[in-house]
């Protein structure tokens, strides 16, 4: 059994920091390539994106499980949510206060996502979870305070990038239940439908149509740190729960303070690399969980990708069977198990604690 299998809190997290690197890195950018670009206009732009791109990357239907007709309300709450609500909070909030603090206020993105998928799915969160948590709440006042002393304007932008951290709070815990669907079918119906919403609104407020050099921009960083970055969360979600997939993504702020710093922006006080410290720490204890017990495992019928050398995907093809590492998905049945392993709340260990 390789390293990654005996620690499956790895191997989720991998994947997750790959959506946090480029997710991160949109930050800035949009900062400056939405420079007099109205908040819905940005945010239709950055969705659009997002959706082309998970038009390009849907996978056959055997595969991957297809989206569903009873998707549909989840899909809309998580544009509402996600693809308007958090993107518009945001393009404001980075008009008004520093790329570096917005960038790292986003990882309180991280919290609202923990204590949401702890309430909804009943995520189990010890005693290290728990400080991880609260570090980088600790962090998020930091650069509250760092920013108090640079002025109303700044402090009204920073509380506008909390606001768009709690809205993509909700909508990570919402991807939740669906983040066993083709992650591209997901991505582009979000994008769209967040698209779709915000696009209308620019032109009910007469916003100005950007340069074409601007809305190539946002469209690319859109398709980048939005959509491919969502993929990632999905597949992050589906191998790691909702609350620790959203911890590890607070990283993304880190790559997006670190990118700011690169292109010139020399803000920040101690406050500011306080909160940085205190947000790393939180993070490094999330990374290094282990949690591994006896657990019962109900008869369940589902439908998702999956392999049979996992040790939970034992049922028969009849004739027609697979190599266990083949990746396919079909509609299969769990006989009820009993066993110990190292494991994380994914959708094969979402029993009580």
């Amino acid at each position: 059994m390789d390293r990654v299998t005996r620690r499956p809190a790895l191997r989720g997290g991998l994947i997750a920091l790959v959506a946090a690197v480029l997710f991160g890195a949109s930050t800035p950018l949009v900062q400056r390539f939405g420079v007099g670009v109205g908040s819905f206009t940005t945010a239709a732009l950055l969705y659009a994106g997002a959706a082309l791109i998970g038009w390009v990357l849907r996978r056959p239907v055997e595969h991957e499980a297809r989206v569903r007709r009873s998707d549909a309300g989840r899909l809309t709450l998580m544009a509402v949510s996600g693809a308007a609500v958090g993107p518009v909070a945001l393009s404001w909030g980075l008009q008004h206060t520093s790329g570096a603090g917005a960038s790292l206020m986003l990882t309180l993105e991280a919290v609202f996502t923990a204590v949401l998928a702890m309430l909804w799915y009943r995520e189990a969160m010890d005693r290290r979870v728990l400080l991880a948590m609260t570090l980088l709440t600790l962090g998020g006042m930091a650069l509250i305070i760092d920013r108090a002393s640079a002025g109303v304007s700044q402090t009204l932008g920073l509380l506008a990038v909390l606001a768009a951290t709690a809205a993509w709070g909700v909508d990570n815990t919402l991807s939740r239940g669906v983040a066993d669907r083709d992650p591209g079918q997901v991505v582009m119906y979000k994008g769209l439908l967040g698209a779709m919403a915000t696009a209308a609104l620019a032109w009910a407020f007469d916003e100005p149509v950007p340069a074409a050099g601007q809305a190539s921009a946002l469209l690319a960083v859109g398709a980048t740190g939005y959509g491919l970055s969502l993929r990632f969360y999905l597949l992050a979600q589906r191998a790691f729960g909702a609350a620790r997939t959203g911890s590890v993504f607070a990283f993304a702020p880190f790559v997006g303070a670190l990118l700011a710093f690169l292109l010139g922006e020399r803000s920040g006080s101690g406050w500011m690399l306080a909160g940085a410290f205190l947000m790393i720490l939180g993070i490094v204890l999330h990374l290094v969980e282990r949690h591994e017990h006896q657990h019962q495992h109900e008869e369940l019928v589902h439908e998702h990708a999956h392999r049979h050398d996992d040790g939970h995907h034992d049922h028969s093809h009849g004739h027609d069977a697979l190599p266990a590492g083949a990746v396919h998905s079909h509609p299969h049945r769990h006989e009820p198990m009993r066993h110990a392993h190292p494991h994380v709340p994914d959708e094969h260990h979402r029993h009580v604690h």
